[in-house]
């Protein structure tokens, strides 16, 4: 078999985009090249690497592969890149991170830091919910990955970095909003307003309400921390949220936190990578400002 480096990024550019036409745009080429290369690259395989269905594009076996083999070709020219730079006194390249959305509420701050002392690197973010994190981590499309519930069923290296503790809250005026040590009980005579299923806050927020022996009343299912914090504030309902997506004085955002007893939930952020993976220099870097800015910068919530 015989591909060139080109190839493979127009290969690769198609499978991130869907299209030749977006594949085209993304690598600044024609699409009668990335046409004309694909086949190219096909014939040379042997084998067809994707089919057209319903103006859709899907990889084949043989496609998925060759995707799989393209990156890790990428990621060890991508580090090469960056040790030359090293030796050469320069600190550049790219940094490729992603995070679930709860993250958001620190970690754009966490990588402006780290910018501003780097600035020569570029960063490309991708913030999704849990699913979306763990599909872009099978797929080994980012240098590492930041979530609260790291997969079970995923070879990975995880390391715990900051406290996610997950807390009860209500509106301003809501009857338990000035009350102390609630018993969890008296939760189930309120509807709750959480995230979707398949969330990692979703995920601990179940897990502990079995733990407890109690079944909530769920009203609403919301796929956004900020559509559920002005549902709650609107007196919809209550609900569980990590602290970190409530703003330091949660009357800013509408709502109290509630004093339940077996509250808050204690989980932990973690940055995760694939076991096995060599992390670039520049991953390697901001693993190390990710360690020292969260103790120096970010309030830590009990």
């Amino acid at each position: 078999m015989n591909a060139t480096f080109r190839q493979l990024q127009l290969f690769t550019a198609l499978a991130e985009h869907g299209s030749i036409s977006a594949a085209a745009r993304a690598c600044h080429v024609t699409q009668p090249t990335v046409s004309m290369q694909l086949r190219e690259l096909s014939d040379s395989i042997g084998l067809p690497l994707y089919e057209v269905i319903g103006k859709r594009i899907f990889l084949t076996e043989a496609g998925e592969h060759l995707l799989a083999s393209a990156r890790v070709m990428f990621d060890e020219w991508s580090a090469l890149a960056q040790r030359i730079d090293a030796l050469r006194g320069l600190q550049r390249g790219t940094l490729r991170v992603a995070f679930v959305s709860t993250a958001k509420y620190f970690v754009p701050n966490l990588l402006g830091a780290f910018c501003r002392q780097y600035p020569e690197v570029d960063v490309r973010l991708s913030v999704l919910n849990r699913e979306g994190v763990l599909q872009r981590l099978r797929a080994n499309a980012d240098d590492l990955y930041v979530m609260s519930q790291p997969p079970d069923d995923i070879d990975v290296k995880r390391e715990a970095f900051l406290a996610n503790p997950m807390v009860v809250i209500a509106s301003r005026d809501h009857p338990l909003a000035n009350q102390s040590s609630i018993l969890p009980t008296v939760l189930l005579k309120e509807r709750f307003i959480l995230r979707e299923v398949g969330s990692a806050t979703r995920h601990a927020c179940d897990r502990h309400f079995r733990a407890l022996g109690l079944a909530p009343s769920v009203r609403l299912e919301l796929g956004s921390n900020e559509a559920i914090k002005h549902s709650v504030s609107a007196g919809l309902g209550i609900s569980v949220l990590s602290r970190y997506a409530i703003h330091t004085d949660p009357a800013v955002d509408g709502v109290a936190i509630i004093d339940v007893v077996g509250f808050p939930i204690h989980a932990n952020w973690y940055i995760v990578q694939p076991s096995g993976k060599l992390l670039p220099p520049i991953a390697a870097e901001f693993l190390g400002h990710l360690r020292q800015y969260v103790e120096a910068e970010l309030p830590v919530w009990r």
